[in-house]
């Protein structure tokens, strides 16, 4: 035997279910998510449709629930374009930070400092009367036989210090050498 509710229901259902869904697609934009949410609203009109006054406006009530599905998927949907917007202006932001530094990026500096960082902490530590010759040698261009009238020692005493300072600064710089030379056949191809 048929319950008449049930054929009722059916009749509303026919009726007002298209109307329905045009009215949550013009919003979501999307006809199965449209018909989700007008499938779910009489759902739960069918649920709760006894506790409903018996002069309840059964549109209205449906629409209703469609339109709260709607406003929360639209929100959700704002929500997740603003997380994918930040994402993207913080990849973007990064992108830009790596562009403008390594346009930035003067490797002839870069060599030259840490060259020159090197250069110094290694005279630093030479001893005394080698770091003097040197000095005298590279930054005072004295020559050698100036150098050794100057401190009482013989050309070759010059000679033996400057090539210690020398040996010392091959070895505290030989993994720039190797850069230097990679460096300046990649610049002149």
């Amino acid at each position: 035997m048929v319950d008449p509710a049930n054929l009722k229901f059916d009749k509303f259902f026919t009726q007002y279910y298209p109307r329905f869904v045009r009215f949550a697609n013009t919003y979501v934009r999307d006809t199965a998510i449209a018909e989700d949410f007008t499938t779910e609203a009489f759902i739960i009109y069918w649920d709760n449709r006894l506790k409903l006054a018996p002069d309840s406006n059964i549109e209205a009530y449906i629409l209703t629930i469609i339109k709260n599905k709607c406003l929360n998927h639209l929100k959700q949907v704002g929500r997740r374009a603003e997380i994918i917007s930040n994402i993207t202006d913080h990849a973007q932001w990064e992108l830009d930070l790596r562009i403008s530094t390594l346009e930035a990026c003067i490797p002839e500096e870069i060599f030259s400092a840490e060259i020159q960082k090197i250069v110094n902490d290694t005279i630093a530590k030479l001893p005394q009367r080698t770091l003097d010759i040197f000095v005298m040698s590279r930054y005072k261009n004295k020559s050698h036989k100036e150098i050794a009238e100057t401190l009482g020692i013989t050309t070759k005493g010059v000679e033996f210090h400057i090539s210690k300072a020398l040996s010392v600064l091959r070895l505290n710089l030989k993994d720039y050498l190797s850069a230097w030379i990679a460096l300046f056949f990649l610049l002149n191809k």
